[in-house]
């Protein structure tokens, strides 16, 4: 399993005991705040943290070499937060790059980002999406998938460039490791400006982000959606493949919605922005290869004109800033927020 601290150890082991009676905080929080939306997978994949809450403490641990964090409140003899990861950070297995970028439009996109990202294949016109358009698609997940912390665990965490070699020790990741460069490449990201007519906010826990968006939007009546497999038992990756519209084209309330993109990081981060300049749609697809059914959700980009004018988006669809709408799918892991009327 990797290396513990003693109390994630201990965290774990209170994990496997108490794993079918415990309560997500996180989740808590949302059925509060939320209590009509659903949450959807890309976010429900994330809650597998056991958490025991107590007068004295949280204490949260999360198995398949994941995170383990101790918060000391009140009377006890522990304070401050203990973290220890197994196996990376995560959950991380086997090779994995995150090319930076792909949905953040303040980036150039590289050559390599160009021949090599998956998400290549998720840009598109805005006429293609009608029902039978067929396309060649690629849906990923572009994340290893770490999970949600408490908001009461990541506030105590540091969460900046400047801290980057303190995060990395508590972490237990090689300062030379790709999972060390990712994560350096998500802080980065986080503290950039963002493009004109965008707010951004990077959500360190689902509470944040849930703030963040209704906040936004100006109301708890809202709509969270990702793109998922309609008929399959578990979330899978599909092989490239011509993929064709079979439903007609959803279109969800506008004109503000909020996108949160997953970073990859030791516990999950979702990059957020919100815009007026965008529109969101619900379609069905069918694969042709491997007859996997997906909802995808799709993005229209309006207002082109303050991104980078080597943007992926640019390169792969060949047209420059503002001249065209730019729309692309979202990878699995991705959540788009609209106001639910």
């Amino acid at each position: 399993m990797g290396r513990f601290t003693i109390p994630s150890l201990l965290l774990l082991v209170l994990a496997l005991v108490s794993v079918n009676h415990a309560t997500l905080p996180s989740q808590v929080y949302w059925n509060t705040i939320l209590p009509n939306t659903p949450i959807p997978k890309a976010i429900s994949n994330l809650l597998r943290v056991d958490v025991a809450n107590q007068k004295t403490s949280t204490s949260v641990s999360v198995g398949h070499g994941g995170v383990g964090v101790y918060v000391g409140h009140g009377h006890g003899k522990r304070s401050g937060v203990s973290v220890g990861v197994g196996g990376g950070y995560g959950g991380y297995y086997g090779h994995y790059h995150h090319y930076g970028g792909s949905f953040i439009y303040r980036y150039a996109a590289s050559d390599d980002q160009l021949r090599d990202d998956p998400n290549v294949a998720l840009f598109f016109r805005e006429e293609s999406l009608r029902s039978g358009t067929k396309m060649n698609l690629h849906f990923t997940k572009t994340t290893p998938g770490a999970p949600f912390i408490p908001r009461s665990a990541a506030e105590t965490l540091p969460f900046s460039s400047a801290k980057l070699p303190e995060i990395l020790t508590r972490f237990s990741v090689d300062p030379k490791s790709e999972q060390a460069a990712e994560m350096k490449t998500t802080l980065r990201e986080c503290e950039e400006p963002t493009v004109r007519g965008e707010d951004k906010f990077c959500a360190t826990s689902l509470e944040s982000m849930v703030d963040f968006t209704t906040s936004e939007l100006g109301t708890n009546r809202v709509i969270a959606v990702s793109t998922t497999t309609v008929d399959a038992a578990e979330e899978k990756e599909s092989p490239m493949q011509a993929y064709t519209i079979t439903s007609t084209v959803q279109e969800l309330v506008g004109p503000k919605m909020v996108a949160c993109h997953a970073q990859p990081y030791a516990y999950a981060v979702f990059y957020c922005h919100a815009t007026e300049t965008s529109k969101a749609y619900v379609v069905q697809m069918n694969g042709d290869e491997d007859r996997t059914v997906v909802k995808a959700v799709a993005i229209c980009h309006t207002d082109t004109s303050s991104w980078n004018p080597k943007h992926l988006a640019f390169r792969v669809l060949n047209i420059k800033p503002g001249t065209a709408p730019v729309c692309h799918f979202l990878p699995q892991d991705h959540v788009v927020w609209t106001k639910n009327n």
